[in-house]
């Protein structure tokens, strides 16, 4: 098969829909089917861009047998509306139009929550005259509202209304949460046509290990009991009650909370632990892709951490499934919704309040003085790993291209 993708974040960026896509992508090729990713110059989340990589019109190249065709946008810091609308639209209208130099495929895919890339690829679904599959990612814009984004408007109103379109004329939707699936229905979306293929981890690329010494060494944490936060510092992650846990917990000189990333909230968090001196807390840099296993050892703990809005109950952050595939009990403090129902009922970590620093700075206590309870969950953790593989979701994803193209309604109902 044939597959166009469109997607404007892709490796060497290393947030969730970059990794997504690129690692489902390498089971299809080498499953013998054909893929094409079109996508910008590197540049997320700071708006610069990476080492070796130029914002051109047009430059392709080959990322383990996946043909990566780069568009050139208007670049943009991951923060505010307005720059981050044209970084949007611009590589909406660039992708589309190289898509129409493209051969022609046998499907079209889109990711979000980028959700403009979605009306681009549609536009070449339409122009091409193939099925277009929308793959559901977040609820965009919705969740720009539950962060404070944007308020409530009439320019807003008119999104709403192009999404839906979007998600009527696609031939399928991939949702990546069954809450994404009832959201869509209760709209009036046609239930047939949305499939649930959850977020995963390619645990061939993790797994437990030694605490990394190199690191360990540089940041102060060889002999330290160590909560990890690993990825985007977004507004959706309310990552200042993490700091006021931190400061609650400031005279136990044996816990430390990593923070490992970037995003639009990672300097003001940094200013705030400056501010208040909280020695206590570590902040690394976004890693590359394969030092972010590394990065992981230096955790006794997993930390998964959402703002306490209903629109967040509906995601699930793909740095469970990592902490997972790595053997790490996770503690996870978000509103009730599909991410606390996985580590309830895999018995993966502990649930506590969303935004609640006394819950949290109290969880990481009974963690720390609890080695066994650690590692109990940590093994059942590591052995529900293989139940979130992101080769059974390339299969799945495949599935639906596959019903698509065939004309076929999605396979399930759930």
């Amino acid at each position: 098969m044939k597959i166009l993708f469109f997607t404007e974040n892709f490796p060497p960026e290393t947030n969730a829909a970059a990794t997504r896509v690129y690692e489902r992508a390498l089971y299809w090729v080498q499953d013998g089917h054909d893929v094409t990713v079109l996508t910008s110059a590197p540049n997320f989340p700071s708006g610069k861009l990476f080492e070796g990589y130029r914002n051109r019109w047009r430059q392709v190249e080959d990322m383990d047998g996946i043909r990566v065709v780069r568009v050139k946008t208007f670049i943009a810091r991951n923060t505010g509306v307005i720059l981050r609308t044209l970084d949007f639209v611009s590589f909406m209208v660039s992708a589309f139009f190289a898509s129409l130099f493209e051969k022609r495929p046998d499907v079209v895919c889109s990711t979000s929550p980028q959700f403009f890339a979605a009306v681009g690829g549609w536009l070449t679904a339409a122009c091409r005259r193939r099925p277009f599959v929308f793959e559901l990612g977040d609820l965009w814009p919705a969740s720009i509202v539950a962060v404070g984004a944007m308020k409530k408007s009439l320019g807003l109103r008119l999104v709403e209304k192009l999404e839906l379109f979007l998600y009527r004329r696609s031939a399928a939707i991939a949702a990546l949460t069954h809450a994404f699936k009832r959201n869509l229905v209760s709209r009036g979306i046609e239930e047939d046509k949305i499939r649930v293929v959850r977020n995963g981890v390619d645990a061939a690329r993790y797994g437990p290990r030694p605490r990394h010494p190199g690191l360990a060494a540089k940041h102060g944490l060889k002999d330290k009991f160590v909560i990890g936060y690993v990825g985007t510092h977004g507004m959706a992650h309310a990552l200042e009650t993490v700091l006021d846990a931190a400061a609650l917990l400031r005279d136990d000189d044996n816990i430390r909370f990593l923070f490992a990333g970037a995003g639009a909230a990672r300097d003001g968090l940094i200013r705030k632990a400056d501010e208040e001196n909280l020695t206590n807390t570590v902040f690394l840099p976004m890693q590359p892709k394969e030092r972010v296993p590394d990065v992981w050892s230096l955790c006794d703990v997993a930390l998964v951490h959402l703002k306490n809005d209903p629109a967040f109950s509906e995601v699930i952050p793909s740095k469970i499934f990592e902490a997972m595939a790595m053997g790490l009990p996770i503690l996870i403090a978000a509103p009730d919704g599909e991410a606390t129902e996985i580590v309830e009922t895999e018995r993966a970590g502990i649930v506590t309040r969303s935004e609640d620093a006394q819950d949290l700075a109290q969880a990481v206590r009974n963690l720390h003085q609890d080695a066994a309870t650690r590692h109990a969950l940590g093994n059942v953790s590591l052995a529900a790993a293989s139940g979130y593989s992101r080769e059974n979701q390339a299969r799945e994803m495949m599935e639906v291209f596959n019903d698509a193209v065939a004309g076929r309604p999605a396979a399930d109902t759930a």
